[in-house]
């Protein structure tokens, strides 16, 4: 897959100089880059690595001196990472699914295949199951009964998609991701220590210990256009309503939604996030890595959580938080603050008992 500089600049809406007829084949560092490469050095800090390197091209900063580089053309872009989503579009090679179906492949005689579908190597497709129009499904998949997959979706090795999952479309799911695994649903015949324990915030006592009977997931998942899952990603049915990620919302790796749970359009939930089940959350929503999320709460639109957060109560729109329990992120950073100066206040407080029982005693 090969472009010239001027089919790159076009793509990106990005203006363009020198010798645009020149091929690239692939992108890469600055100081690694050869003849038909595209350097990408879109900050000035990346200058003094394009001569380490052997590139002709480059992605550059806006007003950059591409001559004085020492380059045959360059590419000039305001925002680098918009320029990246462009270019890696373009260059990105794909997983190497052949077209058609493979030979090995378990297709189920009701299931719908629309035009220029791709199947891998041993991947299973259940019945009734529909798959739209240039979907890549990779080797090791499996499509339970009744799902929906939309069209161009992207199915990397070894994706399951459970019974009755409703996908929309240019759908991407990154290697091991499970969508419509049963929700973590479990019940004591009698009321439970755990219950107990949620309602007094107590000590159990002496309750005696329980068997867990199993609640069945009779819900599925439903998942919106435009949305990518993560390695080991997982998104749990519902118990009786759907679980559901809007339009837009990208899940990073090991991140897991559980039953009931609602996600709006456009979030973010990065990596190693949990989300615990039937919680509401709204649009435009970031969690940082490893934010953990209690049950039955919301989160309003806009709410952004830093790495590593706790959120124990419902957040409303627009706040920003951070720590365990999340809390507004500048009142977090007070309190930091002060602890950070407890060790020395602790000193100064034992100097200062030590200074008040040395005095004489008055007469």
């Amino acid at each position: 897959m090969q472009y010239t500089i001027q089919q790159i600049a076009e793509a990106l809406g990005a203006e363009c100089q020198g010798e645009t007829s020149l091929m690239i084949e692939r992108a890469a560092e600055p100081s690694d880059a050869g003849a038909s490469d595209l350097a990408m050095a879109m900050s000035p800090k990346y200058a003094e690595a394009l001569s380490n390197g052997s590139a002709r091209a480059a992605v550059l900063w806006e007003g950059a001196d591409w001559q004085a580089l020492g380059l045959a053309a360059a590419i000039f872009v305001p925002r680098p990472r918009m320029a990246m989503a462009g270019i890696t579009s373009m260059l990105d090679g794909g997983q190497g699914v052949e077209p058609g179906i493979h030979t090995s492949a378990v297709i189920d005689p009701t299931a719908e295949l629309a035009e220029d579908v791709a199947i891998g190597p041993l991947t299973v497709i259940g019945a009734r199951a529909r798959i739209g129009k240039g979907a890549i499904i990779g080797a090791h998949c499996v499509i339970g009964m009744d799902a929906v997959l939309g069209e161009n979706a992207l199915l990397r090795e070894m994706v399951s998609i459970g019974a009755r999952a409703r996908i929309g479309d240019r759908f991407i799911a990154q290697p091991g991701a499970r969508i419509g695994g049963d929700g973590f649903s479990f019940v004591t015949p009698e009321v439970s220590g755990a219950e107990n324990a949620r309602k007094t915030m107590g000590d159990q006592g002496g309750a005696r210990a329980q068997s867990w009977l199993r609640i069945h997931s009779l819900g599925a998942v439903e998942i919106g256009d435009d949305v990518e899952v993560g390695a080991n990603c997982t998104v749990d049915n519902g118990t009786i309503r759907n679980t559901s990620v809007g339009n837009g919302s990208k899940l990073d790796n090991l991140v897991h939604v559980g039953h009931n749970t609602r996600v709006g359009e456009d979030c973010l939930l990065c990596g190693q996030t949990g989300v615990s089940g039937s919680v509401e959350i709204g649009n435009n929503v970031v969690l940082g890595g490893q934010t953990g999320v209690v049950d039955n709460i919301f989160i309003g639109d806009g709410v952004i959580a830093g790495g590593g957060t706790k959120i124990l109560s419902n957040v409303p729109a627009g706040r920003v938080i951070m720590g365990y329990p999340g809390i507004k992120m500048e009142t977090h950073t007070d309190i930091y603050k002060a602890q950070r100066r407890l060790p020395r206040m602790a000193r100064d407080v034992e100097a200062l008992k030590k200074a008040v029982f040395k005095q004489p005693p008055s007469d």
